[in-house]
């Protein structure tokens, strides 16, 4: 092989990978969402067996559509670490996703079809991968829709996939009669040197459908036997858990065991096919070890190299969840605790799938409201009975809940360079922006929080009529602020309307009140210290109101959007 001959096998591997990714990233673009975060919503099903069965099936079909058991696997530390699915949920599906990585396999063995009769000749990779680009081009260019220009982007990947394997066939074809090419895979056919290759090759190019689709592309030579693509297949299992131990590293241990899960079907899967497929040929011998094998045999090998033992561990799902607890040394029914593990939902993993990402981001805003909520009952709890030991557990509150500010933020910005559709980007700009009136609002909890120490040490008072109207704008307050929760959390954009009338009704309230307190104050019926510390609480009100407004239009606008 010249130069030239390098170039193009290099140019022809490039186009296979890149054909491979973009026919993944248009097949999830138009599975939509929904399939990004279908294993996020795996449950156990009405019994164990059902469960696990569940768990397989949707490891399969999701690996199916995103061809890659590696990214299934880094979806699933990225849900055990975010504590959104337990660990004995996920090791069925790794088993699933194992079977999964085969789809691409399959597709590729149309080139075996013969050249006989027309339609025939159309049927094959040569033929069609031209049409599939030019038709997906034609569609990207002139379609409006955005579901028409996904469908051209799986048409274009999926074209650039074969005219890729194409492309290294023809390279490889004219070293049919090479001998030292000839010797290289006899070499190849040797069961240590044949998986070595294979694990290398695999962990190079990260991807498992890759190794294999050049190994389908390299059955063009007539080289290929089923004793040089056995050990091949079999290395190329193993060399694929590379990129999800690395993606383990930094997870908790219940998302470490995950990947150990992965490694350890794959390591067993090995051991056990080796030792099967060697010690029969070595010992009976295996007649039809040294045919020739064509794009069809190997895709088939890979399958059966997969499904069989995935079928085969499959009741022992617990028990493999458990040794990997020993491995580990983490205990099912122990959860660590650190400080900063409330955060923990929001794993960087989960960036990939921006949808529950976005999710898991919300529940978080979720529990933060839920501590503006507390901090405000107890707040104004406070101004009637004062309790130093509330007023500790109010500020721990508060730490957290600027915690929340400084967290989500980061987080959510990250979620926004990702490729987001129209309904994630809404949602983005929703939560965005509703942090900070989140965080202002429990600001002004705590201030109330801070008037009511500061009336308990100096021992100011107000005076009835005064009580009486804070009291009287403090019960439509609250449920202003409950109210505006409600909408929040579920996006309920007829009571986010309600918001902005009650907020009105509250600000008469508030002048009203204000104005009277003011005519006490001129009247003298009550001091300057307590008259300041009552404007101060009714500002807080006021402003609590026109922060949960804000959060209201920012829900109601991301509807309208």
């Amino acid at each position: 092989m010249d130069i030239i001959g390098v170039i193009q096998l290099f140019g022809g591997v490039g186009l296979f990978l890149y054909g491979m990714s973009m026919m993944g990233a248009a097949l999830k673009k138009l599975a939509g969402s929904g399939m990004q975060s279908i294993l996020e919503k795996l449950t156990s099903g009405k019994s164990k067996i059902v469960g696990i069965l569940k768990g397989w099936g949707l490891g399969t079909l999701v690996t199916g559509i995103i061809q890659s058991s590696s990214a299934t696997t880094m979806m699933l530390i990225g849900f055990v670490n975010a504590g959104i699915m337990k660990l004995i949920q996920a090791v069925p599906v790794v088993f699933g996703a194992n079977v999964g990585s085969t789809f691409t396999a399959q597709i590729l063995r149309l080139g075996d079809l013969g050249s006989g009769t027309l339609v025939l000749k159309l049927l094959k990779p040569s033929s069609f991968a031209p049409a599939l680009i030019t038709i997906g081009a034609f569609m990207h260019i002139f379609g409006k829709k955005k579901k028409t220009k996904d469908l051209s982007e799986l048409l274009i990947g999926l074209g650039v996939l074969f005219l890729g394997m194409t492309s290294m066939e023809k390279v490889f074809e004219p070293l049919k009669s090479n001998p030292s090419f000839q010797k290289l895979f006899v070499s190849f056919s040797n069961p240590i040197v044949g998986i070595l290759v294979g694990i290398v090759l695999t962990a190079i190019i990260q991807s498992s459908s890759a190794a294999v689709g050049i190994l389908q592309s390299l059955s063009v030579t007539g080289g290929i036997t089923f004793a040089t693509a056995i050990p091949f297949i079999i290395g190329q299992n193993i060399g694929k858990c590379a990129t999800v131990i690395l993606g383990g590293i930094g997870a908790d241990k219940k998302a470490k065991r995950v990947a150990l899960s992965y490694l350890i079907f794959n390591i067993l899967s090995c051991i056990v096919i080796t030792m099967v497929v060697y010690g029969v040929y070595y010992t009976v011998g295996i007649g039809w070890f040294g045919n020739v094998v064509n794009r069809g045999d190997i895709a088939n090998v890979h399958l059966l190299f997969n499904l069989i033992p995935s079928l085969l561990l499959l009741p022992f799902t617990e028990s493999i969840a458990k040794f990997t607890g020993v491995i580990i040394r983490d205990k099912d029914d122990v959860e660590e605790e650190s400080e900063g593990a409330e955060f923990k939902v929001l794993d960087d993993r989960l960036l990939e799938i921006p949808v529950v990402a976005l999710r898991q981001s919300k529940d978080m805003i979720i529990k933060m409201f839920e501590r503006v909520i507390e901090n405000y009952n107890t707040a104004t709890g406070l101004l009637r009975e004062y309790d130093e030991k509330v007023f500790k557990d109010l500020e721990k509150n508060e730490k957290f809940i600027d915690q929340c500010e400084t967290v989500l933020s980061s987080y959510i910005i990250s979620i926004e360079k990702k490729k987001l559709n129209d309904d994630d980007r809404r949602v983005v700009v929703m939560l965005l922006s509703s942090i900070s009136d989140i965080e202002r609002m429990g600001d002004y909890a705590m201030k109330i929080a801070y008037i009511a120490k500061e009336k308990q040490d100096t021992g100011i008072s107000f005076t009835d009529k005064g009580e009486a109207e804070r009291l009287a704008v403090e019960g439509p307050v609250t449920q202003c602020i409950n109210d505006t929760f409600h909408a929040f959390k579920n996006n309920d954009v007829v009571v986010a309307s309600r918001i902005e009338v009650m907020n009105a009704v509250i600000n008469e309230m508030y002048a009203k009140a204000k104005a009277g307190h003011i005519e006490r104050l001129e009247s003298g019926e009550c001091s300057i210290q307590a008259g300041v510390s009552l404007l101060d609480i009714l500002n807080a009100y006021e402003r609590l109101c026109g922060h949960s407004e804000n959060v209201a239009d920012h829900v109601i606008k991301r509807a309208n959007l």
